[in-house]
């Protein structure tokens, strides 16, 4: 959101030049502005409140965790979902508030419930018939009733990539409803002593360009509630997940965060009327919608492969190490040229990755100006995934990330070093 140019010509995030960014800290780099985190969460907690005002925000921190972040989420007073130990580690590392959090997983194992209850969690999200037995047994063990919701699959389609598509019903989250399994969940979960079951949960997939995956979700979905009233479920809190789309490419912009407020609002509302239920505690999770647009990748140019009458490729010093969204998902992204931001264009290339894959793309086809061995690339909307997806591929050292304020830049996280590459291993 704070995006402009200097007087060099520049392209500056956050008050601060890119390019200077770029020298003083190396790249790989990863940008966060802050600013544009605190909007989008103000979007998220202000838009969900003015339609339904008993909605609380929870950030699902698997799109990018760091100390850093969680202490902005809880000035900003989002929650925040986790799927791991190691999420939970980072939250912890941050004292954020354990009432707010909210554990995720279809497989959750003994070690993570039991860091999770010892931290006092706030709710904890079931996604099979082992985990109601486990989680039941830890939570007598420590003696504590535990609050939870359970995932259901309500078999829409939410029109995703099929990696990212979770609502269906041929796919790894969530009991089904259409099979039985979900009432035999719900039957099974109330059974159990130490387990506080405050209502359902589910998740369409990621991202969705469209309200009609959750219109039609939610009072499917809540006339299964309902029907699970003669089984004594007493609904406190609903959540349809998040999977709110951010604007990759120019041409693929998303729906307001309104738009989605008024559209998920209206068919609780209404459902709840239609079926007489209570009006719920309502959940929302974005991850991507609020860090996506908020981080810039920046890397150097490094070579350039020029196939008359085919393609160039222009090499850079970062790739599916950092970023495996495009060889994994095929997903697109912008780039353009930061210290000549505003140069004209002198053709289409494809940014290529340094690693040992031809599938190592990072955009192909890119409109750009002539660019020579130095230059510093910025791909847009890198926020979400990219980082917490990176990996040592070929021994590759993860990018520092820096987080920029009104001109003010701070390191989040160091880049890694070869003796990071070493610790684990023993000779």
């Amino acid at each position: 959101m704070t995006a402009g140019t200097n007087e060099a010509g520049h392209l500056t995030i956050g008050g601060c030049d890119v390019v200077s960014l770029a020298e003083m800290y190396g790249t790989p780099l990863y940008v966060y502005d802050e600013h544009t985190i605190r909007s989008m969460c103000r979007e998220f907690v202000g838009g969900f409140e003015s339609e339904y005002a008993d909605s609380h925000i929870s950030y699902s921190s698997k799109a990018f965790t760091n100390p850093a972040l969680a202490k902005i989420l809880e000035e900003e007073h989002v929650g925040m979902d986790v799927v791991t130990g190691g999420e939970l580690a980072i939250v912890r590392a941050a004292n954020f508030p354990a009432s707010d959090l909210n554990f995720h997983g279809n497989n959750k194992d003994r070690a993570e419930l039991e860091e999770a209850l010892d931290y006092g969690i706030g709710l904890i999200t079931i996604d099979s018939m082992y985990e109601i037995d486990l989680l039941d047994e830890v939570a007598r063990q420590k003696g504590v009733t535990q609050q939870v919701l359970l995932r259901v699959s309500p078999s829409i389609d939410g029109r995703t990539h099929l990696l990212t598509s979770t609502g269906v019903l041929d796919q790894k989250f969530g009991f089904p409803i259409e099979t039985g399994q979900a009432e035999e969940a719900v039957r099974h979960a109330l059974t159990k002593s130490n387990l506080d079951v405050a209502g359902i949960h589910f998740h369409l997939g990621s991202p969705l360009f469209e309200l009609e995956p959750y219109t039609q979700a939610i009072p499917y979905v809540l006339e299964f509630v309902a029907k699970m009233r003669e089984h004594g479920l007493e609904q406190r809190i609903f959540s349809p997940g998040g999977g709110f789309a951010i604007g990759y490419v120019s041409d693929t912009l998303p729906l307001e965060i309104s738009e989605y407020a008024e559209a998920i609002g209206a068919s609780i509302t209404e459902a709840c009327d239609r079926f007489g239920l209570n009006e719920p505690r309502l959940i929302l999770e974005p991850g991507r919608a609020i860090v996506g647009r908020a981080g810039v990748a920046l890397y150097t140019v490094g070579g350039t492969k020029e196939i008359p009458g085919v393609r160039t490729y222009v090499s850079v010093d970062g790739g599916m190490g950092d970023n495996i969204r495009p060889a994994l998902y095929g997903a697109g992204y912008s780039v353009i040229k930061a210290n000549g931001p505003d140069e004209p264009v002198a053709g289409y290339v494809t940014i290529a990755g340094k690693y040992c894959e031809s599938g190592d793309l990072l955009v192909k086809d890119a409109p750009l100006p002539a660019l020579e061995t130095g230059d510093v690339l910025a791909i847009a909307a890198s926020g979400a995934y990219c980082l917490s997806m990176a990996s040592n591929y070929n021994m590759s050292l993860r990018p520092a990330v820096v987080l920029v304020n009104d001109g003010n830049a701070r390191v989040i996280r160091r880049r890694e070093t070869y003796d990071d590459l070493l610790a684990p291993s023993i000779l």
